[in-house]
């Protein structure tokens, strides 16, 4: 068993219903306004459920340039969103706020999200500057929240950034888990879309037994069955959407294709 939200289910796949721009993010659209973001992400969530994933994470990926402390339009808009889409929902949800923990741990208690995903731990060099999360402030506030049922997913190598810490991966995600209560390891690529490096992969999920480990990024059909076959699984964006680019909507076929091939590896 992964997280009893899962069921028995083995090798979860954990599905983003990407966010369109924010409210206060250069991309918005306020043309469209808020009920064209929730509008979009029901369409998505309805292609996602349709297709058989077995979980939906909440991001909001189009929020770029990214910030490192979440805005207080921004957060209010996004709480908003998930709180509109949760109706909808027959499968656990998550949040991820991008790139700040304690905005993504404050949306997800207060929305009833199963778990959390976010850069939690390290130092990086970054497209957006030196990255420092305060994991400690995030887990406490969880605490404070009274959401301690909430899974808190580490990404342990940051997407758009490298680690300033020289130890390796595998050390690293073995130190997260034992001194800041990793509820899950996350091993990501380069870049949103991308895979991660397989050695990586292996190297983590052989150092880390006591929490489930899942590639972060750029699984697709042709490369999961490899995945699967070292993680307890998977989070897909890109892979759903039309023509494989991250800013299209979500290809139900893609997503149907996809976990029938995911049924056959469990």
């Amino acid at each position: 068993m992964i997280f009893d939200f899962f069921g028995e289910t083995s090798k979860a796949v954990i599905s983003m219903a990407h966010i369109g721009a924010l409210p206060g993010s250069p991309l918005y659209d306020a043309d469209r306004g808020m009920d064209g973001l929730i509008e979009d992400v029901a369409a998505d969530v309805e292609q996602l459920q349709a297709g058989g994933v077995d979980a939906i994470m909440f991001g909001n990926e189009n929020d770029r340039p990214y910030v490192f402390k979440g805005t207080p339009e921004s957060i209010a808009a996004m709480t908003v969103v998930v709180q509109a889409i949760k109706p909808l929902l027959k499968v656990p949800f998550g949040v991820n706020y991008l790139w700040d923990p304690q905005a993504t741990v404050a949306i997800g208690a207060v929305t009833g999200a199963s778990f959390v995903r976010e850069i939690f731990t390290g130092v990086f060099a970054s497209d957006m500057g030196v990255w420092q999360p305060d994991c400690a402030a995030a887990a406490r506030l969880r605490s404070t929240l009274k959401r301690p049922d909430m899974k808190m997913l580490f990404n342990i190598n940051a997407e758009f950034a490298h680690s300033l810490d020289q130890r390796p991966i595998e050390l690293r995600a073995k130190s997260a888990v034992f001194s800041s209560v990793a509820d899950a390891i996350l091993v990501s690529g380069p870049i949103t879309g991308q895979p991660a490096d397989a050695s990586d992969l292996r190297k983590v999920c052989e150092a880390v037994s006591d929490v489930p480990v899942f590639a972060n990024t750029g699984v697709n059909i042709d490369n999961v069955a490899d995945v699967l076959a070292v993680a307890s699984g998977c989070v897909i964006g890109t892979h759903f959407k039309v023509d494989g680019d991250t800013w299209n909507k979500v290809d139900g076929d893609r997503v149907k294709r996809f976990m029938d091939k995911v049924a056959t590896l469990r």
